[in-house]
């Protein structure tokens, strides 16, 4: 016998045979495959009898037999049809569900772009560019990202380590409407987009119901950490330990209890913004953490490209075009074994805080350069192992010193990154104003900060000894700096430190002289 499911709508599936036409009222449910419900109207084909509409489970027997004689009843057709036409049905609508189910997962997975042969040289060719990072600003710059020279080029190059073992992270601090969702949105578009997970809010266990290798070497993007508070330790220890397991208790289709282990592995890449530097210190201790400009120029910078955009002149094909091929140089970039041989004479200044964690995501953050300009270093081979990799320049540790230095500062610094900002504001109004010493009333009206913000800094700066009391001669209170270069000396030592020690690996090494046994000097 002919038969034809027709599935032209989801909402009314029509299967008909020779006898008999079957038609599925609001469709099935794609999930839990245990069952099949459906509402289905039975009706012989060129007859005037009414319809027969029921509700019933297409996978209880029980059901099912007391559904067949209720319709042979009616129709006044043997059972046998019937249940020979319910069966029929029932594969039909079996091999529909998962068509449909399998349908619906190749929708949910990220395309994969092929690139042309005409691409893949255009992406070498930038790759293999001599000033390869200050191009790569460049076309960050060319993709509509407005300022933030030094941010934006560390955050392109942290979300470049998501092809890596030991991926690095980042956090973007900052008050509110500064920007910071923004910087790391448009970033992120320069990302090839079926390696980008972006996450508004998730709940207590979301990263556990992933499937195992969902996040495996792809870029998670966190809008708003207060978002995703409840899942802050699932996610620092995805960055530690790349691997997350959860073990839960279910029932099997015969009742009995059993544990199930869910497993997520790594590594990813974490991205996430916040207002609040301190509530996150945890997750902020395994990441790089960036403050954004908040200054004036800045600011200029933004209304000035605000208006340009109101006014039409900025060509937004461009920008779409400038992040397409950012992401094609992306997709050339192969992971790789990269070996550090100056790693032992790299040395971090005594003043920066947490010295292990920072000492470990320096020496990544150079991995990453390394990794970045893959294609303008000799490939070698592991006489051992086989295995290929690469050698860190002393090129690569100046430029990912360049790029870290206000990081690593900010790293020396025990004020957070705000109240740092404010200080030096402070400062530099003092100076200005020639003043020595200042109230909270005449910061509060010259510098416009709330009451609450300003007290809040400086009950940190007088705790940390930054600031003091001093009496007036009138008897009130006012405020007064007690160094006004500390920063400025914290700063230079860091400078220092790192450029000395680039100066010395830079230096042509002196080969010792031994003496042989036969009294002759050979060099070592």
């Amino acid at each position: 016998m002919a038969t034809k499911l027709k599935t032209d709508t989801t909402d009314q599936l029509f299967y008909s045979n020779e006898l008999l036409q079957l038609t599925v009222l609001g469709g099935i449910k794609l999930e839990g495959l245990d069952r099949m419900r459906v509402t289905i109207k039975i009706q012989e084909q060129q007859s005037s009898r009414p319809p027969v509409r029921h509700n019933l489970d297409l996978y209880n027997d029980t059901q099912l037999e007391k559904f067949i004689r209720k319709v042979a009843e009616k129709l006044e057709i043997g059972t046998n049809v019937i249940a020979a036409s319910l069966s029929e049905l029932t594969e039909e609508l079996e091999k529909y569900r998962l068509d449909k189910i399998k349908e619906k997962e190749e929708n949910l997975k990220p395309k994969i772009r092929q690139l042309t042969k005409i691409e893949q040289e255009e992406a070498l060719t930038f790759l293999k560019s001599k000033d390869l990072l200050q191009q790569t600003n460049d076309l960050l710059n060319d993709s509509g990202i407005v300022g933030e020279e030094l941010n934006r080029l560390l955050m392109y190059l942290i979300f470049t380590t998501r092809k890596l073992e030991k991926p690095l992270h980042i956090i973007s601090l900052g008050s509110s409407g500064t920007g910071k969702t923004y910087l790391q949105e448009k970033v992120s578009q320069c990302i090839p987009p079926e390696e980008v997970i972006n996450i508004t809010t998730l709940s207590d266990n979301a990263f556990y119901y992933f499937g195992k290798t969902d996040l495996k070497y792809k870029l998670i993007v966190i809008e708003d950490l207060d978002g995703a508070s409840n899942a802050l330790y699932p996610l620092r220890e995805l960055q530690t330990k790349n691997r997350i397991v959860k073990t839960i208790v279910q029932k099997n289709t015969k009742g009995e209890t059993k544990t199930i282990y869910l497993v997520v592995e790594g590594p990813i890449s974490v991205a996430g913004c916040t207002t609040w530097e301190q509530v996150y210190e945890d997750n902020a201790n395994r990441c790089f953490l960036i403050y954004l400009d908040e200054g004036e120029e800045q600011d200029q910078k933004i209304m000035q490209y605000q208006r340009l955009k109101a006014a039409g002149k900025i060509d937004s094909y461009k920008q779409r075009e400038t992040q397409e091929f950012l992401q094609n140089t992306q997709r050339m970039l192969q992971p790789i074994k990269i070996i550090n041989p100056y790693a032992e004479q790299l040395i971090l200044p005594q003043s920066v805080f947490k010295p292990r964690r920072t000492n470990e995501h320096y020496l990544q953050f150079i991995e990453a350069v390394t990794f970045y300009y893959q294609h303008q270093r000799k490939h070698r081979t592991d006489k051992t192992t086989g295995e290929i990799y690469i050698n860190t320049t002393l090129e690569d540790i100046e430029n990912a010193n360049n790029l870290l230095k206000e990081i690593l500062i900010r790293k020396s610094d025990e004020l957070t990154g705000a109240c740092r900002d404010y200080l030096e504001i402070l400062k530099t109004y003092l100076s200005k104003n020639k003043r020595k010493t200042f109230t909270n009333a005449e910061i509060m009206r010259t510098l416009r900060i709330k009451k609450t913000t300003l007290h809040r800094y400086h009950g940190q700066l007088q705790s940390c000894y930054y600031i003091k009391k001093v009496k007036k001669k009138d008897k009130s209170f006012a405020y007064q700096i007690i160094d006004l270069q500390e920063y400025k000396k914290l700063r230079e030592s860091i400078h220092t430190v790192l450029d000395t020690t680039l100066s010395n690996l830079k230096k042509p090494k002196v080969p010792n002289r031994s003496t042989t046994q036969n009294g002759t000097q050979n060099n070592q």
